[in-house]
């Protein structure tokens, strides 16, 4: 995997936590449960939105927790193994996760739905507010 250009740069000042941020990002390369990210379309009153949809076939609602610790929305789904089961060939493992997803400042989670072995997290990402000021010149003769 190829590193991200680090954000050194004297044009880009306050940004070490963006790049602490991307060191996160690049350590959490499992892939369990699959996933993905999609922008939903504006509507007249809210904002752009987008959805994560993960695939946690076989959990149910009580074994998985979404949570925002941080600047960061993590899931974690948990199984037990049902010791009284005996089987002749097991390709469905029970096992435990961690998805974690870094937001952006503003970023809100509007909630989380399951349906269909489909978990679906919504969020918005509101219109930042264009703020213009003007910065006095001070004259020291």
């Amino acid at each position: 995997m190829s590193r991200v250009p680090s954000l050194s740069s004297p044009f880009l000042l306050g940004f070490d936590e963006i790049e602490r941020a991307l060191d996160r990002v690049t350590k959490a390369a499992d892939g369990y449960p699959p996933y993905n990210i999609e922008r939903l379309a504006r509507d007249q009153d809210g904002p752009e939105r987008l959805r994560i949809t993960l695939a946690v076939a076989g959990f149910n609602r009580d074994q998985l927790d979404v949570t925002i610790e941080e600047n960061q929305l993590v899931i974690r789904g948990r199984q037990q193994d049902d010791k009284a089961r005996q089987y002749l060939h097991r390709g469905i493992a029970a096992r435990q996760f961690q998805r974690t997803f870094v937001l952006a400042d503003g970023i809100e989670v509007l909630g989380a739905d399951l349906k269909n072995g489909l978990l679906s997290i919504d969020l918005a990402r509101p219109e930042p507010e264009r703020v213009v000021k003007t910065v006095a010149i001070r004259n020291h003769e």
